[in-house]
C-alpha cells in the first residue's frame, strides 16, 4: 500500500477541482530547430546523463544497461527517421506517429510496444455560447521497448516535462523501466481526463439550469422563454459536439488500459502491471461519466425543444383568438357595407351606435371565453 501512495504521489501533481494537469509550453525556440525535447539515459531509477543525443543514449545504454527516454514533439518524418532506425521501429507506428490524428490504441510490434492515448484540454471561457469550445485535443504517443521509451507529442497541451521530474525524484519507481513511464504517462491522461470531466459537468450544469428555470412559471413561456430557446438549443448542440470529442478519446483507451492490466507482458514490469488497473479503474469511471453527459444532454435538448413547442403554441392560441374576435366586427362591417336597401335598422336613428354596441358586447364576451379557457 505505501508504494501505491508514493507512486501516486510521483505522478499525479496536486491541483484544484477543474484544472489540468498539463502545463503549456512551446518546445521549440527561434533557435531550436530540433523536435527533440529532451533525452535522457537512466540507470538504477535516476538520471546519470545531462541532455544527450540519441545516439550517446543509445551507446551509454547499450555499453553501461538501464534505459533512455526520447521525448519529441511534433516531429516530421526527416527529423524522427534516425531514432525509428535506431530503435528498430516499425515503419506502420512510425508513420501514425508522425502524421498524428490517430486513435487510442495499443499495438504491439515484435519488442515494442506502440501505445496511443489522447489528451484533453479544457479551454476555459466566461460564457458558454453556441460556438464555445469546449475541449481541446492533442495526443501523446508512446514506443515502449526494453530498454527505451519514446514519447512523440502533438498538440499544444500534454506537456511531460513536469511528469519527467517528478519521476526523476523517485528512483524506485523509475527503477522499474520504461514501463514505470508508460504507467506515469498514462496515469497523467487519464486524470486529466477527470478534471475535463468535471468542468464540462459544470458546463452542463449551467445550461440545464438556464433550459428549465426558463419554464418554471407559465409566464416565463412568453417573450423572454421563447428568445431564449433559440440561444439554448445552440448550446445544447455545442456542448453534445464537445462531449462527442471528449467520448472519442476516453472510450477508445478502455481496451488497451484492459490490455495493460490484464494480460502479461514482457515488456510491462509486473509490479507496473498492477497499478494499470487503478488507471483502468478510473478511466471505465471516466467513460461512464461522459456516456451519461451525453445521455443527459440528449434529455436537455428534448426537453428544450418540447418547451420551444409549448412556447409556439401558446402564441398560436394567442394569435388564434384574437383573429376570432376581429373576425366579429370585420364580420358586421362586411354585411353592412354591401348597399342593401333594406338592412336591419338601417333608417333608424340610433342604429349606427346600437350595431357598434352589439360588435362590443359580442367581442368582449368570446374574449372573456378565451381568457376564462386560458387561450389569452
Amino acid at each position: 500500500m505505501s508504494m501505491i501512495r508514493d507512486l501516486r504521489a510521483a505522478v499525479r501533481p496536486s491541483r484544484r477541482r477543474g484544472d489540468s494537469p498539463y502545463e503549456y509550453e512551446n518546445t521549440r525556440t527561434a533557435t531550436a530547430n530540433s523536435a527533440i525535447v529532451d533525452c535522457g539515459v537512466y540507470r538504477d531509477g535516476r538520471r546519470v546523463s545531462g541532455h544527450v543525443t540519441p545516439g550517446e543514449a543509445i551507446a551509454d545504454v547499450q555499453e553501461n544497461g538501464g534505459f533512455t527516454w526520447i521525448g519529441l514533439h511534433e516531429p516530421n518524418e526527416r527529423e524522427f527517421a534516425g531514432i525509428a532506425k535506431e530503435f528498430g521501429l516499425h515503419p506502420l507506428a512510425v508513420e501514425d506517429a508522425v502524421h498524428a490524428h490517430q486513435r487510442p490504441k495499443l499495438e504491439r510490434y515484435d519488442d515494442t510496444l506502440f501505445t496511443v492515448f489522447k489528451t484533453i484540454h479544457y479551454v476555459e471561457h466566461a460564457e458558454l455560447t453556441a460556438t464555445s469550445e469546449v475541449v481541446e485535443t492533442g495526443e501523446v504517443m508512446c514506443f515502449t521497448g526494453r530498454d527505451f521509451i519514446v514519447t512523440v507529442r502533438h498538440g499544444g497541451q500534454g506537456s511531460l516535462r513536469a511528469l519527467r521530474h517528478r519521476l526523476q525524484d523517485d528512483p524506485e519507481l523509475l527503477g522499474k523501466g520504461p514501463s514505470a513511464v508508460l504507467h506515469a504517462i498514462a496515469d497523467q491522461v487519464v486524470d486529466g481526463y477527470i478534471a475535463v470531466a468535471d468542468a464540462v459537468q459544470d458546463d452542463i450544469d449551467e445550461v440545464e439550469i438556464d433550459v428549465f428555470s426558463s419554464g418554471t412559471n407559465g409566464k416565463a413561456q412568453g417573450k423572454a422563454a421563447a428568445t431564449a430557446k433559440g440561444g439554448d438549443a445552440g448550446r445544447i448542440y455545442q456542448l453534445k459536439r464537445e462531449v462527442l470529442e471528449f467520448k472519442r478519446a476516453v472510450s477508445p483507451l478502455l481496451r488497451p488500459m484492459q490490455q495493460l492490466s490484464e494480460r502479461p507482458m514482457r515488456l510491462v514490469d509486473s509490479d507496473i502491471q498492477k497499478y494499470f488497473r487503478d488507471v483502468a479503474d478510473h478511466l471505465a469511471r471516466v467513460n461512464e461519466q461522459v456516456i451519461g453527459f451525453d445521455d443527459l444532454l440528449n434529455s436537455i435538448l428534448q426537453a428544450n425543444l418540447a418547451q420551444a413547442t409549448v412556447a409556439q403554441n401558446e402564441d398560436m392560441r394567442k394569435i388564434t383568438s384574437w383573429a376570432a374576435i376581429f373576425a366579429v366586427p370585420t364580420m358586421i362591417a362586411g354585411i353592412y357595407g354591401m348597399n342593401f336597401k333594406y338592412m336591419p335598422e338601417l333608417h333608424w336613428k340610433f342604429g349606427y351606435p346600437a350595431v357598434l354596441m352589439v360588435t362590443v358586447v359580442i367581442c368582449f364576451g368570446i374574449h372573456r371565453g378565451f381568457k376564462r379557457n386560458g387561450w389569452l
